[in-house]
């Protein structure tokens, strides 16, 4: 089962990640795993002012570390994985990543805003619905 599990770097992606390793979507084969993280796009203005250098390295440190955690888990969990690193809409490009690679199935944490905020506010997994 090809898997790809969105990580936020918060509580609830490395929940998303924790469900994926305790309950094994597919049986016991081997997980074909997926992570991929999506920082937000800094300001046009603010990225012009600091230049491209300092903005790539800032996506790289946001990528590092969301992912931190996830990466120790899979290690000590013996899994491998593979990671998209993405600068973008989330909720968009987590859904286009999805589509386009053929995943079986796609994990996301939700922050549990609730029902009301996720509908003033929208929430990134309802936008990947």
């Amino acid at each position: 089962m090809k898997i790809l599990v969105a990580i936020d770097g918060s509580t609830w992606g490395q929940r998303a990640l924790e469900h994926v390793l305790t309950h094994r979507p597919g049986g016991e084969a081997a997980l074909d795993l997926t992570l991929i993280h999506v920082a937000t796009p800094a300001p046009p203005r603010a990225a012009n002012a600091v230049g491209r250098e300092i903005v790539d390295a800032y996506y790289r440190q946001e990528h590092e570390h969301a992912l931190a955690d996830a990466r120790a888990r899979l290690a000590e969990a013996g899994v491998k994985a593979r990671e998209i690193h993405e600068v973008g809409a989330p909720g968009r490009t987590i859904a286009e990543h999805a589509a386009q690679g053929g995943y079986d199935l796609v994990v996301m944490g939700s922050h549990g805003q609730g029902a009301m905020m996720s509908l003033v506010m929208g929430s990134t997994v309802t936008q990947v619905l």
